[in-house]
């Protein structure tokens, strides 16, 4: 499937650019008048439908034409944000949103782009470092998403900055579960507080009441199960104490949304995503967040727990999900052309060949990227390192007598496209 948006001054004209770009089986998606005059349409057609590019031979019976000056190579910046998206697996109707809010952005960099469209959708609250005293944090999720280890690094964390940290888990059915996190407390000269009921827990935050961070590792719920969410409201009813949900990425965006769903009705308000060194598709991430309305927080890229949590914002995330190696320009050309890994999407403000230059002046003025909640993207974008994949590894050495001379190796020009890096490469923050 590709999906192309157009924008023209009336319907009809914008129909009839959807009819010659993507022929008379194009499907219309979204249709949405601009703010600046004119509509925008977007239509989806499937790639077997696509009509043939115009003949660019000489005529028949006739001379031929002066062949056309090549097009200069630039970055499409709709077109690298809606192949990043339909990679990811972001369900269709959030990605149209998004890429709409990322076309009319007046910058050349996919990522600002996509960094300014996320945090015009959804919000980004990091959670507290221990500097400042805050209620007790309640880890919850479902089984296996990786609370324990989430507790561990946000220990670590506040003890680094020499900050008072308490401890709690009422994981006391799950086996092994107490000795976990009680390996990383000792290692960090910490007591662990184990308590099985609400009483008990009530207790405990009356001991941790001066303490800078106090931290609940709770034991996973089926989000599904009456009894099992009963318990954990119960639970939580204790003190006052705010509830933090862990969810991994990777899992099918319309389960997790329920799940998020079901936690949300016991308090969740921020969510912390885990295992993103082990998902190469982030569009469930986003949909849970689209769906239940949650705010970003921190996220865990590694298994290590020295190697901490990395506080979400915008750019950070779009960095995720178009690295470095991805931000390559996309040539503009009279016939469409997509390669077999971003099939799927497209997106072309401007229409298609010349017969757009009419519209050229009618679209609405470009906004520059802007992160509404104080994110600078200077400020995002210096000192931030990236994981780089590993180099291959060397080749076997052959006897001198079969040794050919390699060829040396030729500069690329600065406009082709680098590849896009692998799967499991991510760009921190």
């Amino acid at each position: 499937m590709r999906l192309k948006s157009f924008h023209a001054k009336t319907m009809s004209d914008a129909m009839r650019m959807v009819r010659q770009s993507l022929g008379d089986d194009a499907i219309i998606v979204a249709t949405r008048e601009e703010e600046g005059g004119g509509v925008r349409v977007t239509a989806a057609v499937e790639e077997d439908d696509l009509p043939p590019a115009p003949a660019s031979g000489s005529a028949r019976g006739g001379r031929g034409r002066a062949p056309a000056k090549p097009v200069e190579p630039e970055i499409d910046v709709g077109e690298v944000v809606a192949d990043a998206l339909q990679r990811h697996g972001v369900p269709a109707s959030l990605a149209e949103q998004l890429i709409d809010a990322a076309s009319g952005l007046d910058t050349e960099d996919p990522r600002l782009a996509l960094g300014s469209a996320l945090d015009s959708y959804f919000t980004f609250n990091p959670l507290p470092d221990g500097r400042s005293p805050v209620k007790p944090l309640a880890l919850v999720g479902p089984p296996g998403s990786g609370k324990t280890l989430v507790a561990a690094k946000l220990a670590a964390r506040a003890v680094f900055k020499k900050c008072s940290v308490g401890v709690i888990t009422t994981d006391t059915v799950r086996a092994g579960g107490v000795d976990q996190l009680a390996a990383f407390t000792r290692l960090m000269k910490l007591k662990l507080a184990t308590v099985e009921d609400p009483d008990a827990l009530a207790g405990a935050f009356e001991v941790h009441r001066r303490t800078d961070l106090v931290l609940v590792d709770t034991a996973g719920r089926n989000p599904f199960d009456a009894e099992d969410m009963q318990d954990l409201r119960a639970m939580l009813s204790a003190g006052e104490v705010e509830p933090i949900l862990v969810l991994p990425a990777g899992l099918d965006a319309l389960e997790a949304a329920d799940m998020a769903l079901a936690f949300k009705a016991v308090g969740v308000r921020r969510m912390l995503v885990t295992r993103l060194d082990m998902a190469r598709r982030l569009g469930s991430v986003l949909a849970i967040a689209a769906r239940a309305r949650l705010s970003f927080c921190d996220a865990s890229i590694s298994s290590k727990v020295a190697e901490g949590l990395t506080a979400l914002n915008p750019l950070a995330l779009a960095r995720m999900m178009i690295p470095a190696e991805e931000k390559a320009p996309a040539v503009k050309e009279s016939a469409p052309r997509r390669s077999a890994r971003s099939a799927g999407w497209d997106e072309d403000d401007d229409g298609h060949g010349g017969d757009n230059q009419d519209h050229e002046q009618d679209r609405t003025p470009e906004r520059k990227p802007s992160f509404g909640r104080g994110y600078e993207a200077e400020d995002l974008e210096d000192g931030e390192p990236e994981i780089e994949p590993a180099p291959p590894p060397p080749p076997p050495r052959r006897a001198a007598a079969a040794a050919k001379p390699t060829k040396p190796a030729t500069a690329k020009p600065a406009t082709k496209a680098k590849a896009a890096s692998s799967p499991s490469s991510r760009t921190l923050p």
